[in-house]
């Protein structure tokens, strides 16, 4: 009987010990609550904060984020998060927050500052406070927005063409360059000494008009932005139509070179499988070329006119607006975005001026494609060649065989496509073979600007 009586008491002991001990392991847990966001150097006007808090274990407690500047404290954001139970712990284990924060509605002065974030748990430790999670970020409050100098004067654009910006911001922006309507093209700082100077090639679009609203943007890092104009002329062009006409021996020997399944009942299968890559694919193709002009590097590796592909006869003009007819029907559309130049067969093609070699490879409708940066967002393209001579990453000086002139792609005749761009979008290469227009448009520009270069 004694012997019984020292086995329930064991195992009561252990029906108490045992969930007693697991208790206090569970709640007395030490891990600290997550806090992930990114958090600014700089405040602006107006900004939002977005983190995301996380305690898998006990569960979310509070959470208050505030600012001190100047001795004084303010309140960003504050929560209370519920329990679940006296023994269970918090209800929220994960929770995303934004809060929004108005510089000029709390009276908060330009200048540096701290950041503070506190976020505690359900745990019983420090006196059933919880485990506590405190970031400490130093900042500096500014809300006043960029100052912008506009350095270059005359600003002459043709519809389809190109110009250039030079001017001065007041602090470093992460963002600055000019807006053509709905199109940017960013700054660079690099070419001059004066690190706050900045130049823009930019580009008027073929299918934007002379009444395209043109200025300067700038946005700091606090997210301060200021815009600034500057006189411009735009001139409008006219660009030729063209009638392509398609027939069944074109699309017999072309289109087995493109590896794309488009058929339909009511039309001929090649006619519909040219219609996908005159459409479908010759649009993926431009965004591709487009995404080339995203990373250029702010290196100035070109110099005087460009080189013309030599002993060559236009055969197609920039932005040539294309009417395509099969049996004597309308079936396409499509605008030509470069210049066609044909000489012999397989002529050597010289890089129209010096660059980096970007890309180097075939590429849809273009067929075998040479990219080359030019730096500052301009770079030139080489396009249906039968060969190709460079590599991704060299360097060719103005004048340098890069490859020959082909078939490849949508081309129904050996010749070059040639074509140049600003950051994203084409431009008329006839400009760019024209010395007195670089001269007047790009170099005097730069080297009058060079009078307000002050390190």
């Amino acid at each position: 009987m004694k012997k019984i009586k020292l086995w329930l008491v064991a195992i009561l002991a252990a029906l108490i010990i045992i969930p007693s001990g697991w208790m206090l392991v569970v709640q007395l847990e030490g891990g600290e609550p997550v806090v992930a966001g990114t958090f600014p150097e700089t405040l602006g006007d107006s900004q939002t904060f977005a983190v995301a808090l996380r305690d898998e274990k006990s569960g979310l407690r509070s959470a208050r984020a505030w600012l001190e500047k100047d001795g004084k404290e303010w309140t960003l954001f504050e929560e209370q998060f519920p329990a679940a139970g006296v023994l269970g712990g918090g209800k929220v284990k994960e929770k995303p927050v934004e809060f929004p924060v108005d510089m000029k509605a709390l009276g908060i002065s330009d200048g540096e500052a701290v950041f503070q974030m506190e976020v505690r748990d359900y745990s019983w430790r420090d006196w059933w406070h919880g485990n506590k999670t405190q970031l400490v970020k130093n900042m500096v409050v500014d809300s006043k927005p960029p100052v912008a100098e506009i350095l270059s004067r005359a600003h002459n654009v043709n519809q389809g063409g190109a110009g250039l910006v030079v001017y001065r911001l007041s602090e470093p922006c992460p963002k600055s360059g000019v807006a053509v309507g709905d199109r940017f093209f960013p700054g660079h700082a690099g070419y001059f000494d004066d690190d706050n100077m900045y130049l823009a090639f930019f580009a008027l679009a073929y299918d934007q008009d002379t009444g395209t609203e043109m200025h300067l943007e700038a946005t700091d890092r606090a997210g301060n932005k200021t815009r600034a104009g500057f006189y411009h002329h735009l001139r409008k062009r006219k660009f030729t139509k063209d009638v392509i006409r398609l027939s069944d021996s074109f699309l017999d020997w072309k289109m087995p070179e493109f590896q794309i399944d488009a058929t339909e009942q009511t039309i001929p299968p090649m006619l519909a499988k040219f219609l996908t890559v005159n459409r479908k694919l010759r649009e993926e193709n431009g965004k591709f070329l487009a995404s080339l002009g995203l990373t250029t590097e702010p290196v100035m590796r070109w110099e005087g006119a460009f080189v013309r592909l030599p002993n060559s006869a236009r055969r197609a003009s920039f932005a040539d607006h294309r009417e395509y007819v099969y049996n004597g029907e309308v079936v396409d559309h499509q605008t030509h975005m470069g210049i066609d130049l044909a000489s012999l067969e397989k002529s050597p093609i010289p890089a129209g001026n010096a660059g980096k070699v970007v890309f180097a490879d075939s590429i849809g409708i273009y067929g075998n494609t040479v990219v080359l940066d030019h730096g500052f967002g301009l770079l030139s393209l080489y396009s249906h060649l039968s060969g190709i001579d460079v590599e991704p990453g060299q360097v060719v000086s103005k004048g340098e065989i890069i490859g020959r002139t082909g078939i490849t792609g949508l081309a129904g005749g050996d010749h070059l496509h040639f074509g140049m761009m600003i950051h994203d979008t084409m431009i008329n290469p006839i400009e760019w073979w024209d010395g007195n227009w670089i001269m007047h448009n790009v170099t005097d520009k730069l080297e009058d600007a060079k009078q307000y270069d002050h390190s």
